[in-house]
């Protein structure tokens, strides 16, 4: 298992958002994709922050009664990331999943986003680890 590594399940394609977008902006790719949060990048790739649908409601709601948009992801990002290196074991990651900590990570390698990593796909790296456990067993 500690062969798995998190750059053979991690997302390739997650959406991303730049600090400068409009929050509304954020909260339209929320709505069209399945993610609930995302990596914040800046015009290189790298790294910046990190975004999610919870992060958007509060701006949500203050926009929502003043019926005006004011808020950048910036304003709402954090920019302390807990982030995980392309040849994180999934082993690891499933430790640091369990508790309190985020559903998503994002992938990087010097700084340089490569990709995201969610639970959804650490139990897919898992499960497919104890089917074949489960086939070599029966064939013993």
């Amino acid at each position: 298992m500690e062969s798995l590594k998190a750059k053979d399940y991690m997302q390739t394609r997650p959406i991303t958002f730049s600090a400068e977008m409009m929050v509304q902006a954020a909260v339209e790719k929320f709505l069209n994709s399945r993610q609930l949060g995302g990596p914040v990048v800046d015009g290189r790739g790298h790294l910046v922050g990190w975004v999610s649908e919870q992060d958007c409601i509060a701006v949500m709601l203050k926009e929502a009664y003043h019926c005006e948009q004011v808020a950048q992801v910036r304003d709402v990002m954090r920019k302390e990331v807990l982030a995980v290196g392309p040849d994180t074991s999934i082993l690891e990651l499933a430790e640091m999943m369990m508790g309190q900590k985020p559903k998503i990570y994002p992938v990087v390698e010097e700084g340089h986003l490569l990709g995201v990593i969610s639970r959804h796909d650490v139990m897919q790296a898992i499960h497919a680890q104890l089917g074949s456990c489960f086939v070599r067993k029966a064939r013993a």
